[in-house]
């Protein structure tokens, strides 16, 4: 069974996640989880130096997410968007628990009153309670959410014309303009700023002193009505800078769904972001720029205008791209070159290993020999047959003017073995 999405999704801001798997589910009733503690544990560093031990607070936290997974799964007909612990009753830790310990965690719903449900908590290791407490829970349905529409603080400056969604918070100092519309449930945090035809979907979170659908930085830019347009469960964090499009570009801009783009990210005018990417500090896109889904931009890259990063690329820190990269491989340096296929992250998103040989085989051919004559070798062998081979060819041939990015540097120059 996986853990929901809220847990996972989110655990860039929550690191604390301390449930590893669950072991046994009753709908509506019982969960069973694991927590394996280990010496790097972070609250080990400065918690009883010399003698490592796992505060009850957390144990009581463990138990507090494997109740919220099973809240969360018990009920599909009406989902719960957050819970909150709201008191600990009864709490008792009759051992300690160190690193090497496999805790067993056990929670049973129990009585249920409102927006409030009692939980009882067991935590065991070998089959012995270390740590038991009843939980008080508070938590709300999004229909729930929705039905209170959004809350905006009284700081903030709402233009009477902007649409914002029910369930949306806007925090302190917050600025939305004219033309904005904004889904439900998100939230935008103090001093953000939202302006221009910018249409945002549901589940966002815009943090603080973010900057988003103002006017492009192009001097050919005459106040046209051009637009911005942005998915759903995307995060934007602090200072991200988003710039709607221009009329000679097409007069859009447009990011997809479940992005993250940490602080000081730009996305230039007139550019168009996919799924699931990830955006380091300080990655910057000029305007015209296409990224494609599951691509990484590492920390304080730039990718010049109207270049192309194919999908599942992973762009290294400190990058410059000038020429288009190229999907399933590492691109980095200045300028950049290709540094093999991107193993570690194709891995990670589930490409068997086959499909991995495939791919490495196809680059081989374009590490060695001209781009005519890989794409030949290529489409010749029928051992790289592949949607994602054939893909890459389609990629390259419908390169841009500038090119794709191919060379590879010398092992002797760079240490770089071949894949």
């Amino acid at each position: 069974m996986n853990i929901p999405h809220l847990l996972t999704r989110l655990n860039h801001r929550y690191p604390a996640l301390l449930v590893d798997a669950i072991s046994e589910f009753e709908p509506g009733k019982r969960l069973k989880a694991v927590k394996n503690v280990t010496v790097n544990e972070e609250f080990f560093q400065g918690h009883f130096p010399g003698t490592p031990l796992m505060p009850g607070v957390l144990m009581i936290e463990a138990l507090t997410q494997v109740a919220t997974i099973l809240l969360f799964q018990q009920d599909s007909a009406a989902p719960y968007e957050r819970a909150v612990l709201r008191g600990v009753d009864n709490a008792k830790f009759r051992k300690q628990v160190v690193p090497g310990d496999r805790l067993e965690l056990e929670v049973t719903l129990g009585a249920r009153r409102g927006r409030v449900v009692r939980a009882q908590g067991v935590a065991r290791i070998v089959g012995q309670v270390v740590a038991e407490a009843e939980l008080v829970i508070g938590f709300e349905t999004l229909a729930a959410r929705a039905r209170r529409g959004p809350i905006v603080h009284e700081t903030a400056v709402v233009h009477p014309d902007a649409v914002v969604g029910a369930g949306t918070i806007i925090g302190p100092f917050a600025m939305i303009g004219e033309h904005v519309r904004i889904g439900e449930n998100c939230q935008v945090g103090a001093s953000a700023v939202i302006d221009g035809w910018t249409e945002i979907g549901d589940h966002n979170e815009i943090f603080p002193f973010a900057s988003i659908g103002l006017q492009p930085q192009d001097l050919k830019y005459a106040g046209e009505p051009t637009r911005l347009t942005i998915g759903h469960h995307n995060v934007f964090r602090e200072f991200v800078t988003i710039h709607r499009g221009t009329a000679g570009g097409g007069g859009i801009t447009t990011i997809g769904h479940h992005n993250l783009l940490m602080a000081y990210a730009h996305v230039a005018h007139d550019c168009h972001v996919g799924n699931t990417t990830i955006f380091g500090n300080a990655a910057t896109l000029g305007g015209h720029v296409t990224v494609e889904d599951f691509v990484t931009i590492s920390a304080y890259s730039g990718v010049h205008q109207f270049c192309r990063i194919g999908k599942h690329a992973f762009i290294g820190g400190y990058t410059v791209v000038t020429r288009d990269a190229l999907p399933y491989a590492k691109t980095v340096g200045n300028r950049a070159r290709i540094y093999g296929l991107n193993s570690i992250g194709l891995e990670r998103r589930g490409f068997s290993r086959d499909l991995l040989l495939k791919l490495r085989k196809a680059y081989r051919h374009l590490i060695h020999h001209n781009t005519s004559r890989a794409i030949d070798l290529i489409e010749k062998d029928p051992a790289l047959a592949a949607p994602e081979v054939a893909y890459l060819v389609e990629f390259i041939r419908t390169a841009a003017k500038r090119g794709v990015i191919l060379r590879r540097p010398s092992k002797k120059a760079d240490g770089v073995d071949e894949e």
